[in-house]
């Protein structure tokens, strides 16, 4: 279960790396490198797994990702569709923590630099007036030179520092382990149960995908996420269901069923130990922002 260490490359120019990745493939595994991420989706959803937390992604999001942490953004199914028509569109920074200086970090005036690289540590979703305030810079840091690149992010992350919504991803107790010599363990866990939560996966057919025995496999899963795998599958169902209801396509009793759910009160007891919502509030708070938005 072991996320494969990515090397993000940067140019001689250049002390960080900013892209825009126009395609949903691009380091689509569970993964970790030692540079922080900051990451735009100006197009594009999908679910998104940093350490142990699993939610929805959607256009508009930012999120910070602290050195070393493992995270996966898997877009939803129809981005590798044969002739879809949906699209990405993704701006993404990558920086070590100290490429502007050893000392840079402990100056005072940077306070609020330095907190934000330890909160996202846990990573950190950027909510609010801030998320949008983010997004213009990391679009600006696209076409930007010399040394405005690097004033930039630090607004980026002075703007983040002074936010006071955000939002901590991976718990406080999750801590990544190195030792699993197999690399691809945790992405054939995830893409199964990815593309099987809508029924009952047993016990035998995950352990196998997992190559360990069903006995191994429950200890295996929580001692790695954290969670019993029942509680990921749950998780996932309820993320397939958040995206449903925002598509606004069918009624919630047929969003019940659609996401594996067997029955509609467990459907409900479930969506709002997750969210905090019942779906027709989730529903309904999420159309208000959107017509406050536009």
């Amino acid at each position: 279960m072991k996320p494969q260490l990515l090397k993000v490359p940067t140019g001689p120019t250049r002390s960080f790396s900013v892209r825009q990745d126009l395609v949903p493939y691009v380091n689509n595994k569970w993964h970790y490198h030692p540079e922080v991420e900051l990451i735009y989706f100006k197009k594009g959803t999908g679910t998104q797994f940093v350490g142990d937390n699993i939610k929805r992604f959607r256009p508009g999001d930012v999120i910070l990702i602290g050195t070393q942490l493992p995270h996966y953004w898997r877009f939803d199914d129809v981005y590798f569709q044969k002739d879809t028509k949906a699209t990405a569109d993704v701006r993404v920074a990558h920086f070590c923590e100290n490429f502007w200086g050893d000392k840079f970090l402990s100056l005072p005036e940077n306070q609020h630099i330095r907190s934000v690289l330890e909160k996202g540590k846990r990573g950190i979703q950027i909510t609010g007036k801030t998320k949008k305030d983010v997004s213009e810079i990391l679009n600006k840091l696209l076409y930007t030179d010399g040394s405005q690149r690097i004033m930039l992010l630090m607004e980026a992350l002075e703007v983040i520092g002074n936010c006071n919504q955000i939002v901590q991803l991976s718990s406080m107790g999750f801590k990544n382990n190195f030792e699993e010599p197999e690399k691809s363990r945790i992405n054939a866990i995830y893409e199964y149960s990815m593309n099987n939560f809508r029924r009952k996966i047993q016990l035998e057919e995950i352990a196998d995908i997992a190559r360990i025995s069903p006995n191994s496999f429950c200890r295996y899963f929580k001692s790695r996420t954290r969670k019993t795998y029942t509680q990921f599958i749950i998780e996932l169902k309820v993320g397939h269901a958040c995206k449903l209801l925002i598509d606004n396509e069918l009624s919630i009793k047929q969003i019940c069923y659609e996401s594996g759910f067997n029955n509609f009160a467990g459907f409900h007891k479930y969506f709002k130990q997750i969210t905090g919502k019942s779906p027709l509030i989730y529903q309904k708070e999420f159309f208000h922002i959107q017509q406050k938005a536009g």
